[in-house]
């Protein structure tokens, strides 16, 4: 293989993967990120980080799913701490058109009784006649991912710099994972602000994900150990990473409690906001430029999690051999 010197500018969860992919294959990896801490600026910190294919598929165009299925693999065989407990979607009785809805639009389910509910997750008892069980999907706590990678990455001999601004000087290959910020150069790029709390509580107890329908405000709740709990997440076209809105707490902390009436007695431990970086049709791309030595990997919308290590399997192919296949080279 022909060792390439490469600069990833960006340590969100796009440019973690970036630096990590390339430096186990060999290449001379610099990382560089403008935030003085880790992640500090960084949308994906707030992400719930659900690696879930096929539920995503009711509102995600199809290759999502598909690319999705390769970013649950790859999570699998390189994170350890990768929670493989499938997702609950559950919905009241009044909403049963939308868990139809929902059946219909994904693959790869089980239809889930009341009984079978309440075996998958008996702090649910009761509460819910039908369900889908996706059995083979897997969640990781963001955080704790995005350090390990990070920490992965140092073993692997790749130079790190947070605090450091990039200048537009490039090495051998620039990778730009930037996010928002890289929207000057990518005009097509729009940002779409998403919502999130952290609660916790030591009432109720899930094993993985559980996704509610409902009419006003759908949600996840997401498990992360010690009693916490992600809810999330509002999608809105505005592009302000702002504090959460009044409006928005309330629709995702209304949605939990209508999942659980235990979560009203739950502490908020942190509320936050963040811009997702995303193309008109809400699938990323990696755009070449200058004959190969400007790469630019973005778009991530609310996918970040699930096709990163997608996205750096890619760059690393393309660096390889110049295989430029599929959706995620095209034109955003």
């Amino acid at each position: 293989m022909n060792q390439r010197s490469i600069l990833v500018v960006g340590a969100g969860i796009f440019g973690l993967w970036q630096a990590y992919t390339l430096a186990r294959a060999g290449h001379r990896v610099c990382l560089i990120d403008e935030s003085p801490e880790p992640f500090a600026s960084a949308s994906s910190r707030w992400a719930a980080a659900m690696i879930a294919p096929e539920c995503e598929a009711e509102a995600a165009p199809i290759v999502v799913r598909d690319l999705g299925r390769d970013g649950l693999r790859i999570w699998r065989d390189a994170y350890p701490a990768t929670i493989s407990n499938g997702t609950l979607v559950v919905a009241h009785g009044r909403d049963a058109g939308d868990l139809a809805r929902f059946a219909k639009l994904t693959e790869g389910h089980e239809v889930a009784t009341a009984s079978r509910i309440d075996d998958l997750e008996p702090a649910l008892a009761g509460r819910f006649e039908r369900g889908l069980y996706f059995e083979s999907e897997a969640h990781v706590d963001a955080r704790k991912a995005m350090a390990w990678l990070l920490e992965e990455i140092r073993a692997l001999g790749a130079d790190i710099a947070v605090g450091r601004s990039w200048d537009g000087a490039s090495d051998d290959v620039t990778i730009d994972c930037r996010g928002f910020g890289a929207r000057a150069d990518l005009p097509s790029l729009r940002g779409v602000r998403g919502e999130r709390i952290l609660i916790g509580t030591g009432d109720v107890n899930l094993a993985r994900p559980v996704r509610l329908l409902h009419p006003r405000q759908p949600i996840y709740v997401v498990p992360q150990g010690d009693g916490r709990f992600i809810i999330g997440a509002s999608v809105v076209e505005r592009e302000d990473a702002g504090p959460v809105t009044l409006k928005s707490a309330l629709d995702l902390l209304g949605s939990a409690y209508a999942l659980h009436p235990a979560f009203g007695e739950a502490s908020i431990l942190e509320l936050g906001a963040g811009v997702r970086p995303s193309f008109p049709d809400n699938v990323p791309r990696i755009v070449v430029e200058d004959g190969g030595r400007m790469i630019r990997v973005n778009g991530a919308y609310r996918h970040g999690f699930l096709l990163a290590p997608v996205l750096a399997r890619e760059v690393q192919r393309y660096l390889s051999d110049g295989r430029r296949e599929g959706v995620l080279f095209s034109a955003p």
